[in-house]
């Protein structure tokens, strides 16, 4: 399967990137791993994740995901064969001064924290989950430089930055010479489109960043497998999705039902098909809580879609 470059990192990921935030949520141990050594086996490489998941659940402390990561890895003894992601700057709770913080000292703690859950030496890819105005720039990716001089790390990006924040870094490591961000993992897809459209995009394109998008069908509504708001309203994930069933949202579900059909292929696979055509998109993240829903989700990276058929996509969507 051919790799895509994230950034200039000189690290590589398939298509596709597994999103590993259902790990000790919708998932549990054992059917994580089977869906880690299917993902694996069938030629992809890259897994998402962040110290924070899943301490939304109760009874969760953060951590989950990465500690069942870390258990597969040691179990399956592969290692190699994989790009670990994971992410710095959530509340995790066990501090008094728990914040989103990317403070030097925050940093280097939570890195030592997720190393041991995920039974590493060194992360892939390790990112700044949120923005931190309180915070300079400066002193973050200094911290981040020492973790990479230690081996600790391999690269950096961030996640659900602005344009303005993002260019700022770029310029702080290019003044200071620093460690760059080479990623961005941007909420983007074929519903929500302005939150990487525009500046950001531009940014990522200009300055060859790697875009690892999440949200990739919208929490399930681009998977079509919602009709109506009443029918996602009954799940765990689909509970908050009903402003998606307006004009707009079901012009593109008619319109994704109607290129998929053409395609002998599912909505879901059609608008992560899609998303690979964006500029700047390197690979999308998706996620399935079943063996059979991952197999359906991974034939997107073999779908070709034409120049009708995305331009179709594009314009249903437009707001």
């Amino acid at each position: 399967m051919q790799k895509r470059p994230l950034g200039r990192s000189g690290l590589e990921t398939a298509p596709l990137v597994f999103g590993g935030n259902v790990f000790g949520w919708t998932v549990d141990r054992d059917r994580s791993f089977a869906l880690l050594d299917s993902f694996v086996d069938a030629g992809f490489n890259a897994i998402d994740t962040a110290d924070v998941y899943s301490r939304w659940v109760p009874d969760n402390k953060g951590g989950e995901s990465e500690t069942i990561i870390g258990e597969w890895l040691k179990a399956r003894g592969r290692r190699d064969d994989v790009l670990i992601l994971t992410k710095v700057g959530s509340p995790m709770g066990q501090h008094s001064d728990d914040r989103k913080d990317l403070t030097a000292g925050w940093i280097e703690r939570a890195v030592e924290d997720s190393l041991r859950r995920l039974q590493t030496d060194v992360i892939d890819l390790y990112q700044s989950h949120w923005e931190d105005p309180d915070t300079p720039q400066e002193e973050t990716l200094r911290a981040y430089d020492r973790l990479i001089q230690a081996g600790k790390v391999r690269a950096i990006g961030v996640s659900n930055h602005s344009a303005e924040a993002t260019a700022e870094g770029l310029a702080v490591s290019e003044r200071e010479g620093l460690p760059r961000y080479e990623t961005l993992q941007p909420h983007y897809n074929l519903y929500s489109r302005s939150t990487f459209e525009g500046p950001l995009q531009d940014l990522a394109v200009d300055k060859g960043l790697g875009v690892i998008t999440y949200y990739s069908l919208e929490s399930g509504f681009l998977s079509g497998k919602y009709r109506t708001a009443e029918e996602a309203a009954g799940t765990t994930r689909g509970a908050g999705l009903a402003d998606r069933f307006d004009e707009r949202g079901m012009r593109i579900l008619a319109t994704l039902r109607g290129v998929a059909e053409r395609n002998a292929a599912t909505p879901a696979q059609v608008s992560l098909a899609w998303l690979l055509t964006r500029p700047g998109v390197t690979a999308p993240i998706v996620s399935a809580t079943s063996l059979e829903q991952l197999a359906d989700t991974l034939k997107a990276a073999q779908l070709t879609l034409s120049a009708e058929d995305v331009a179709e996509l594009t314009e249903a969507s437009e707001a």
